[in-house]
């Protein structure tokens, strides 16, 4: 396991080196804004997201603000993103919860989260860690790839590659190594054809290695 936790280090410090400004990027001032942001992103890029959310947020700042909207207004405005009409019953849904039962806050614990309408695991460890700078992994579908791909987890479950990555990086590191592996997914280690060709870390790779053994 000592061996496991030094690869993982030396393989989270080749991405800080390739990524040094690895970041959330999706675009927010506040926790709430985040979380709108982040229940947009499923299925969507990021990119698509903060084109929406730029003309979205200089109107509706709180949930006390969408609530003015009904559903079908809320779909207008979003509906260049994917799933729309389900995303903008569950942001309604979601804010009406807010102001009803936590004051209009976003709540700082996974249970209340994920308690939300369109909030799951993952959103709310991108809230957790981005919003109140407590240390998570949020598992989306580049960093169980990646994740999987060079060796830092084994599994075909989202929420056990989550663990095995707790497990295997110091806690300081959860929310950087999420930003990182994100990073190295949409840039260099892509779904369909990764580009191992310019990738760092194809010594420690366990997917380019079993490819070219």
């Amino acid at each position: 396991m000592e061996n496991r936790r030094n690869d993982a280090l030396l393989i989270m410090e080749k991405l800080k080196e390739k990524y040094p400004k690895a970041k959330c990027e999706l675009n927010f001032n506040n926790t709430f804004q985040l979380l709108i942001a982040t229940i947009l992103s499923a299925q969507t890029t990021d990119k698509k997201v903060n084109e929406v959310t730029e003309d979205l947020f200089k109107k509706y700042k709180t949930p006390e603000d969408f609530l003015t909207l009904t559903q079908s207004e809320l779909e207008e405005k979003i509906k260049k993103i994917g799933l729309y009409r389900n995303k903008a019953k569950n942001i309604l849904d979601m804010c009406r919860i807010l102001v009803e039962k936590f004051n209009g806050e976003v709540p700082k614990n996974m249970d209340d989260l994920i308690s939300l309408p369109g909030v799951g695991r993952k959103t709310a460890n991108v809230v957790l860690s981005n919003g109140f700078g407590i240390p998570a992994i949020a598992v989306d579908t580049h960093v169980f790839r990646v994740a999987n791909r060079i060796g830092l987890a084994n599994s075909d479950n989202v929420l056990e590659t989550e663990k095995q990555l707790m497990s295997i990086l110091p806690k300081y590191m959860w929310s950087l190594a999420h930003h990182l592996l994100i990073w190295h997914g949409r840039r260099i280690c892509e779904a369909r054809k990764p580009k191992c060709e310019i990738c760092p870390l194809t010594s420690e790779c366990y997917f380019f290695n079993d490819k070219n053994a």
